[in-house]
């Protein structure tokens, strides 16, 4: 198997791989993109970059044509972007569980994105601030059930719940809150399918219960999970 190498930002940081086909060899983190490819030292081969290039437009397959470059994913309508990493994750996903049809769900530090999978195409997808506003208001890591339930279905009211679990003092109620508002809007994209969450350890617990609850059909990847699988189908690109 041939050399090459493999950098983006993965929404935490710089993020570096160098490979032998589909092995990964070594990992580098940094500032920047190319400041952990810097770090993986002495590796060599070409470099797939992610997130540089024209963004596909939806619906789109999720591997790309050429082994150069993995651009982000764009949607007209309603507008919206997914990032290089995100599409990295989804096609991990779409290869590991090659005849999956659903929704996946993908959480990033500041965003969490639902996109439409069908025949490892990325048909449609719908993000949203979530995580971010959790972190602007001081919301906490584990959600409130009853205040996501209430959000779920009273989503019109969610100004007035998170104002009210602000004077009360109750963090997980502000992320019950907007976690619920979240999943009512994105009904569409949930409702009768079956959904992969695709999460840090924990991460998608919220989620998870509250769509159970509803009889939504659930399975949690971690993110590193999903490395293997998307970068083997890459380096058939890349050879």
């Amino acid at each position: 198997m041939s050399r090459w190498r493999l950098c983006g930002h993965d929404g935490r940081g710089g993020r570096a791989l160098a490979l032998d086909g589909a092995r990964v060899l070594a990992e580098a983190r940094g500032i920047s993109a190319d400041e952990a490819l810097a770090a993986l030292g002495d590796a060599t081969g070409p470099v797939l970059r992610v997130d540089e290039g024209v963004a596909a437009r939806l619906p789109a397959p999720l591997l790309p044509e050429t082994g150069q470059t993995l651009p982000g994913l764009s949607q007209a309508a309603p507008p919206d972007v997914l990032d290089g990493w995100t599409r990295l994750l989804l096609i991990g996903l779409s290869e590991a569980h090659p005849d999956w049809d659903g929704v996946a769900c993908v959480l990033t530090p500041t965003l969490s994105h639902w996109v439409h999978l069908s025949a490892r195409e990325a048909v449609s997808c719908l993000s949203f601030l979530t995580p971010r506003l959790v972190a602007a208001l001081g919301g906490a890591e584990a959600a409130d059930a009853d205040a996501l339930a209430d959000s779920l279905s009273r989503p019109e009211r969610l100004a007035a719940h998170l104002r009210a679990a602000e004077v009360a003092g109750r963090p997980a109620a502000l992320t019950g809150h907007l976690l619920g508002a979240e999943l009512a809007a994105a009904r569409p994209y949930w409702l009768g399918q079956s959904v992969a969450l695709i999460a840090p350890a924990g991460g998608a617990s919220g989620r998870a219960a509250a769509l159970e609850a509803q009889g939504v059909p659930v399975a949690c990847h971690a993110p590193g999970t999903l490395i293997a699988p998307a970068v083997a189908a890459l380096a058939r690109l890349v050879a």
